[in-house]
């Protein structure tokens, strides 16, 4: 009996010394002073347009009558393409969508080809309001919109998925906000980024979050199509060891249940049922992160 306290003591100081991570792996953003002492330029280069977005581009001009014939309409009644309803239930049919092919070329009304890979937006719009001179007598305004911004988040978040951005800019806290930050599960120090590029080569950054020079990054403001993966820790593997732990354990009760006198049966048992529930209240209570 006392053999077996032991021997139950020892394995689980093991688990206990094996499991606990260190506090520094969980907060975000540490060592924030560095950040605030960093000289940072400003970066605003805005999206650019890669194959496969799909576009908007909206022309305007105080004569509608001499915009109009750059301002296809779908009629479709897909999803994104339906118009939007203003006043009195009037109904504004939805503009044309463009989509970017591999070469990075749209087909404009009238204009005909234009090249818009790798430019960003304001960058299109002023080479379409200067195309557009030939046309028209007055500077237009053209907008152009990416309609199918979006991100995807996978791995140890609480809500994995792929999330329409309608602002065209977020960064890899707010991805991570919108699928419901990570879980506990979660390797803080190692989340990756899958990015293509321009040339449609993959490429794969590996983000700490636990570090605060991580917004310094030029990958922290994420683009287009960008997936992020949280890596898991090693704590589902733990968990896996726990279920075993305690199977373990009911076998032992189960063979002295059988096997030895009721007396010491009932003390063995009772023993191994603390040792289980404490094991159990370790992983559901969140005591130490495990590794």
């Amino acid at each position: 009996m006392r053999k077996l306290k032991r021997l139950t003591l020892g394995v689980l100081l093991v688990f206990l010394l094996v499991s606990c991570q260190s506090y520094k792996k969980v907060p975000y953003l540490q060592d924030t002073a560095f950040v605030n002492d960093t000289e940072q330029s400003v970066r605003q280069t805005g999206v650019k347009v890669m194959p496969k977005d799909l576009l908007t581009i909206a022309v305007s001009c105080s004569t509608p009558e001499l915009a109009a014939p750059f301002n296809l309409v779908n009629s479709g009644t897909a999803s994104g393409t339906e118009g939007k309803t203003v006043g009195q239930g009037t109904v504004l049919p939805a503009l044309q969508q463009y989509l970017v092919d591999n070469q990075g070329n749209i087909n404009f009304p009238v204009l005909g080809e234009i090249h818009v890979g790798g430019l960003t937006k304001l960058e299109i719009e002023n080479l379409i309001i200067d195309k557009l001179k030939v046309y028209l007598k007055e500077a237009p305004l053209v907008t152009v919109r990416i309609v199918n911004y979006r991100i995807s988040v996978l791995g140890e978040v609480t809500k994995p998925g792929s999330f329409v951005v309608s602002n065209e800019k977020i960064n890899l806290l707010e991805a991570l906000a919108m699928a419901g930050d990570l879980t506990i599960y979660g390797m803080r120090d190692n989340v990756k980024l899958i990015r293509t590029g321009q040339d449609n080569k993959q490429e794969i950054i590996t983000m700490d979050l636990n570090k605060a020079e991580t917004v310094l990054s030029p990958y922290y403001q994420l683009q287009q199509n960008d997936i992020i993966y949280v890596t898991p820790n090693k704590t589902k593997a733990k968990n896996s060891y726990i279920l075993v732990f305690r199977h373990m354990w009911f076998s032992v009760k189960m063979y002295f249940t059988s096997t030895v006198g009721a007396g010491d049966g009932v003390g063995i048992i009772f023993y191994i049922h603390i040792i289980n529930k404490e094991v159990t209240n370790l992983a559901s209570n969140n005591i130490c992160y495990l590794l």
